[in-house]
């Protein structure tokens, strides 16, 4: 005899299993009972979250140069290479590095946008009072939250520098021919990890938990410019594996999964090729560096999108990976291009200028 009652129970065992598989489990917050420790400085933000921060570089009552650096996906605050450049000492940089919310230290913030990362961005400047004007640094998916900064924070940038930033297939102002060759050459699973971002992002975790990878053919090969090993791989005191650990230990989810969707879903409230030089008078420069052998952020894409914005001083550096910026001449070229443009906007205001770079 069919027993409606039991089957309707077990349905909804069911149901409840099945969407456990699609939940996060709860974040680890840092301090919490269980949770990581707290070992550096933090501010307590507009909304009651925590920002836990870095300072680097000169002490900040001596700065020349006062930076905010925005880290890339899957790292954290502590992976602030820049800071070691010896331009850092000789033209006096300070440079303040950040885990981005969900990261490190840096309490979970469920509704991230890329408007509200941006406003984290000048809370944390005003905080540490680092004064009217401020330069800004993105690295990665670092440089997706810069664009924020352009739109939303201009009038406080000093200057502004992308390195190898992250580029969103579904802006709509690439030109999809385009964008559907360099979509489909990555690899079948990544094509589908940003779809899913884009489209089902409840279903991210559950995705990137699974043995999804083994469902999906490999449709890209091993190129030869890989196996050459072109990328230039990173310089930095701290362990690949530690800086990993670190970043993830509030959780996956709410920290490179929840990247992955705001830098790919449809947080965008502004198009990036639209946005307006943010030194209309020359008062700062804007900079954007990018390898040609790039194999995280497409160089086309790149060249296209800063075609449409004019006032961007644009560097390809031939034979450049993702990671090229780590290598020390590098850190050294990026940092003097700043210091440099600082200077020409000295320059036309006064006959005295300040600092040379040679």
């Amino acid at each position: 005899m069919f027993n409606l009652g039991a089957f309707l129970a077990l349905l909804m065992l069911i149901v409840v299993w099945v969407s456990n598989l699609f939940v996060p489990p709860p974040a680890n917050i840092c301090g919490s009972n269980g949770g990581p420790p707290i070992t550096g400085p933090r501010i307590t933000l507009r909304d009651g979250r925590h920002l836990s921060y870095l300072e680097l570089g000169v002490p900040k009552e001596e700065a020349k140069f006062k930076i905010v650096f925005i880290h890339g996906h899957s790292t954290n605050k502590k992976d602030s290479y820049l800071a070691t450049s010896s331009v850092v000492q000789q033209q006096k940089i300070y440079i303040v590095s950040f885990d981005r919310p969900g990261y490190g230290e840096s309490d979970p913030h469920p509704n991230r946008t890329i408007k509200s990362s941006t406003l984290d961005v000048e809370e944390l400047a005003d905080q540490l009072e680092l004064g009217e004007k401020f330069y800004v640094i993105g690295y990665s998916m670092g440089g997706m939250l810069a664009w924020g900064c352009v739109k939303y924070i201009p009038h406080r940038l000093a200057g502004i520098t992308f390195i190898s930033p992250g580029i969103s297939f579904w802006w709509p102002g690439l030109p999809q021919d385009l964008v559907e060759g360099i979509f489909y050459e990555q690899r079948e699973w990544t094509q589908w990890n940003f779809r899913i971002a884009h489209y089902f992002p409840y279903l991210m975790y559950w995705w990137n938990t699974q043995d999804t990878q083994s469902l999906l053919t490999q449709t890209s090969q091993t190129t030869k410019l890989e196996k050459q090993k072109l990328d230039i791989l990173r310089d930095s005191d701290a362990d690949d594996e530690d800086l990993e650990e670190y970043s993830q230990q509030q959780g996956l989810y709410e920290s490179t999964l929840m990247d992955i969707i705001v830098g790919f879903g449809e947080s965008w409230e502004f198009e990036p090729m639209e946005l307006e030089n943010p030194f209309p008078n020359g008062e700062g420069t804007v900079n954007l560096w990018q390898g040609d052998k790039d194999r995280a952020v497409s160089v086309e894409l790149q060249r296209f999108v800063v075609s449409k914005l004019p006032w961007v001083n644009y560097h390809e550096i031939p034979y450049g990976g993702h990671t090229f910026s780590y290598a020390d001449n590098m850190k050294d070229k990026i940092l003097q291009a700043l210091v440099r443009g600082a200077a020409k906007i000295t320059s036309s205001n006064s006959t005295n200028v300040p600092i040379s770079i040679k």
